[in-house]
């Protein structure tokens, strides 16, 4: 594992974890990802633009992107090419046919999902290509095998999952080491302050956030292996917009899904916990939020989808200045 370095900025950043050599280096990769899915203006390629040259001048150079975020990989693709800046940010899309709930993620889906994605992003390979779901039908030993096929064909540069149990990812492993291929090298389950408390869109969504899931996060400290931790503030539960106790004003800033997946008493309290820190330390929820995030032992990143490049540059001090581990667990815990 790369040594983490902090950048004159401030901003925790290192090199991707499991990526294979390439012809020029690429750049550090910064602890917050940009996060497509949630963004509106993605759907519109001059308005994302202009975003995206905001969010890589605030200070993020990793983009997350999936075939299933609509027109997101070609306002991508478009940006990256009309700015010459493929070479300057980490780039991450996932693929994976989930259709009414049901998950199909075989050797065909792979390679046609892939290839749609690389047309769509106008480049020739990804630095990050995670499978979203896990699909119990298909070995693992196939989806092994067709990864390992693509990374030597030089159409990624590492690979990993999303959404899979770390009971699946260590069965995989197992199936890469006695075969001699590369294994998984990243993983984006749920994880942040708020608990997920229903599969938010179907297919399996995997959490490892919570004491129900001590296990798992065990599990990724043992092996090293790194996070990328989707919905980490809750899908906007800990933005700051709607206090403690106020269910109402919930329902008004979360939408349908964030309202399935995180509103519930015990992520309330969590809020309570974490409005009391806020106003301890002069700060925002959110901060403290993401504080906590990278106050754990894992090695964590962080998906983030905003259009205001200030809350990006909060959200990187926050990286660099994780909580402590006693008010990590107050957070949990409480009194």
């Amino acid at each position: 594992m790369s040594t983490v370095n902090r950048t004159g900025s401030g901003i925790l950043e290192k090199e991707v974890p499991g990526a294979i050599k390439a012809d020029s280096p690429k750049p550090h990769i910064s602890r917050i990802f940009f996060g497509t899915a949630m963004a509106p203006v993605m759907t519109d390629e001059p308005q994302a633009a202009e975003l995206l040259d905001r969010v890589l001048e605030a200070g993020v150079n990793a983009f997350d992107c999936a075939r299933s975020y609509g027109r997101a990989e070609n306002a991508l693709g478009q940006w990256m090419e009309s700015r010459g800046c493929r070479d300057r940010i980490t780039l991450l899309t996932k693929g994976g046919d989930i259709r009414d709930g049901v998950v199909r993620v075989n050797r065909g889906v792979i390679l046609e999902q892939l290839a749609m994605s690389l047309e769509a992003l106008r480049t020739p390979s990804v630095d990050i290509y995670l499978l979203h779901r896990d699909d119990p039908n298909t070995p693992v030993g196939e989806t092994i095998e067709t990864l390992n096929e693509v990374l030597e064909a030089g159409k990624v540069r590492a690979f990993g999952v999303s959404n899979w149990t770390h009971q699946r990812i260590a069965e995989a492993k197992q199936y890469a080491e006695t075969h001699g291929l590369k294994g998984f090298t990243w993983s984006s389950p749920n994880y942040g302050l708020a608990l997920q408390v229903r599969d938010l869109w179907g297919g399996g969504c995997v959490t490892i956030s919570g004491p129900e899931n001590r296990e798992a996060r065990e599990w990724y400290l043992e092996h090293h292996m790194p996070v990328i931790a989707y919905s980490s503030l809750g899908r906007g539960f800990f933005s700051g917009r709607f206090r403690a106790g106020d269910e109402e004003g919930a329902r008004r800033v979360l939408d349908s899904y964030a309202q399935k997946g995180y509103l519930a008493p015990e992520n309330m309290e969590r809020l309570r916990r974490a409005e009391q820190l806020a106003e301890r330390d002069g700060m925002t929820v959110p901060e403290i939020a993401m504080r906590y995030v990278f106050a754990s032992p894992m090695d964590v990143y962080a998906v983030v989808s905003t259009a205001s490049p200030d809350r990006l540059r909060m959200n990187l001090r926050a990286a660099a200045h994780p909580l402590s581990r006693k008010d990590a667990e107050w957070l949990e815990q409480g009194d």
